[in-house]
């Protein structure tokens, strides 16, 4: 009566126990050896694809950093060159009789327009050079809102601004013209129109969109943003070439560092023009569209532009306040006001951070 069981039984009742038999455990073992190769075999393989894939981002990042600063530098040396002929045409336009209001420009505005049309002329080789399409190979989409966008950026930056320009007169830091020059309005019309679609389009659009191919928002928006406030604040002092010579443009180049010997103007100047350029680039990576960016850079250039044609600066109250409204440390404290506004307003119309 007290026979063993079979050993089938036996081995039924060792598996619903979770007990492996010797005769079991032995091939258990030798079959276990091919999927832990197999798995080992594929975390090497990822491990490989993850670094050359790490390698092919660090190398796409050189070599678009490299096509950025070969644009830049080719950018200022053919601006150099080109600025002598153009304030030359320009002064034998006036001596006969021909658009007598060039004549009130020096050479240093003749040298920033030259960097303006050498930089669009170097535009569409750039554009070849890194195999730009469509907007979406500069992490840019089509926007249904462009009408609200733009005008919505207008007021957000216009208002604000007016609002500090009105609190300085009252304050009596500005004072109103007794006779305002309304012909000069039409150049700031031009201005508002004109210059936000051009940097917006430059900095924002084709920088921005080259680095956040192979690096990441913050950084990009970082050097967007510093090559942005160097840029406007490079500026030779006026009357610098009073021969002009085919050297000039090059002695604009030299003499346009001298801004940064002054620690009162960096601190009022290029930390407001760097907010500045972070607000625009935080529009347009939160909008993925250039138009929130554009209407801001807008309202920045027609409310500064208006005030300086109704009021006069009776005092100079550097770092707080510079030349205009917007430099120094109460219009920064305005643009942080302006970009408190737009994420709120982004908010609550319904479109959410991409």
């Amino acid at each position: 009566m007290s026979a063993n069981p079979p050993p089938e039984a036996h081995r039924s009742k060792s598996r619903n126990h979770l007990l492996i038999l010797p005769e079991d455990a032995r091939p258990r073992r030798t079959l276990s050896r091919g999927p832990r190769a197999s798995v080992l075999l594929n975390l090497s393989l990822s491990i490989y694809v993850d670094s050359a894939s790490q390698e092919n981002l660090t190398l796409a990042a050189l070599k678009d950093a490299a096509r950025l600063l070969a644009y830049f530098v080719t950018t200022i040396l053919v601006g150099a060159l080109l600025a002598p002929p153009l304030y030359w045409v320009a002064q034998w336009l006036v001596t006969h009789g021909c658009l007598q209001v060039l004549a009130q420009f020096d050479f240093e505005t003749f040298f920033h327009r030259a960097l303006l049309i050498a930089a669009l002329l170097l535009l569409w080789p750039l554009l070849r050079s890194i195999r730009v399409r469509h907007l979406s190979n500069l992490d840019l989409a089509a926007n249904l809102r462009w009408p609200r966008h733009l005008a919505g950026g207008f007021v957000l930056a216009a208002v604000p601004l007016a609002c500090c320009g009105a609190v300085l007169v009252a304050l009596h830091i500005y004072s109103l013209r007794s006779s305002v020059a309304w012909g000069a309005f039409g150049k700031i019309i031009a201005a508002t129109v004109f210059v936000p679609f051009i940097e917006e389009g430059l900095f924002r659009g084709l920088i921005l969109g080259i680095l956040l191919r192979s690096s990441r928002n913050y950084s990009s928006v970082l050097v967007t943003s510093a090559l942005y406030s160097i840029v406007h604040f490079l500026k030779a002092p006026e009357r610098t070439s009073t021969i002009v010579t085919w050297s000039s443009g090059f002695n604009s180049i030299i003499h346009s560092f001298s801004q940064f010997t002054d620690p009162t103007l960096v601190a009022a100047a290029f930390t407001t023009l760097f907010l500045i350029g972070w607000i625009l680039a935080d529009a347009r990576l939160r909008t993925r569209s250039l138009w929130l960016p554009i209407g801001l850079h807008a309202g920045w250039i027609f409310a500064n532009g208006a005030f300086n044609r109704i009021a006069r600066r009776d005092m100079l109250l550097l770092p707080w306040l510079g030349k205009n409204l917007l430099v120094g440390i109460v219009p920064l404290s305005v643009c942080l006001l302006t970009w408190l506004l737009v994420r709120v307003w982004l908010k609550y119309d319904g479109l959410r951070k991409i």
